[in-house]
């Protein structure tokens, strides 16, 4: 996906989206619409009204400013399980929501099944060491005017809102608070 006017994504063809970006017209439009809320709550409630539900998988942080939130979609519209959640049976496409600090949504990816966490961090920034892995088939994303290059975030030099003496590196960069870091729930 590509800005275009106000910034809202825009569809782009399978080629400009990236290798491995699988064609699905009706993943590209809900990916689109979820990018065009701009604010997470929003972009969930649209899942809930277009899918039926959905079950969160994962919520990972990296650094102070960028949050995926990881949910699953159900097979079909409208297919759910209890309480419209994705039933593994009936489970159906994963979706990664990435966000800055204030929930507004920076980036929509659509994968066949769960990413790995350190995958797609070794998909967003191959020059970082700690991040490795593959993931599975991309089949559609959308950026917003939220988004901005990830890997800013991990320079050793990045911003923070915390004092020196209480932060912090994570595994493969951004600050975290002393002692939430290194060696918690896979390097949090």
């Amino acid at each position: 996906m590509r800005h275009g006017a106000l910034g809202r994504a825009s569809p782009v063809s399978a080629t400009a989206r990236g290798p491995g970006v699988r064609d699905d017209p009706s993943m590209d439009t809900l990916v689109r619409t979820l990018a065009d809320t701009l604010v997470l709550g929003a972009a969930l409630d649209e899942v809930r009204r277009a899918r039926g539900g959905f079950e969160l998988l994962d919520h990972w942080k990296q650094g102070e400013f960028h949050h995926d939130v990881v949910v699953r979609l159900p097979a079909e519209p409208g297919v759910g399980g209890c309480a419209g959640r994705a039933a593994r049976e009936d489970a159906g496409p994963v979706l990664v929501i990435a966000t800055n600090c204030n929930g507004g949504v920076k980036e929509v990816l659509a994968f066949e099944r769960a990413p790995d966490r350190w995958a797609l961090w070794h998909w967003r920034c191959p020059h970082v060491a700690d991040f490795t892995g593959e993931l599975p088939a991309l089949l559609a994303r959308a950026t917003t005017e939220h988004w901005f290059d990830p890997c800013e975030l991990l320079a050793p030099d990045a911003r923070s809102e915390l004092r020196e003496e209480h932060r912090e590196r994570q595994r493969g960069g951004g600050w975290v608070p002393r002692g939430c870091g290194v060696g918690k729930r896979g390097g949090t």
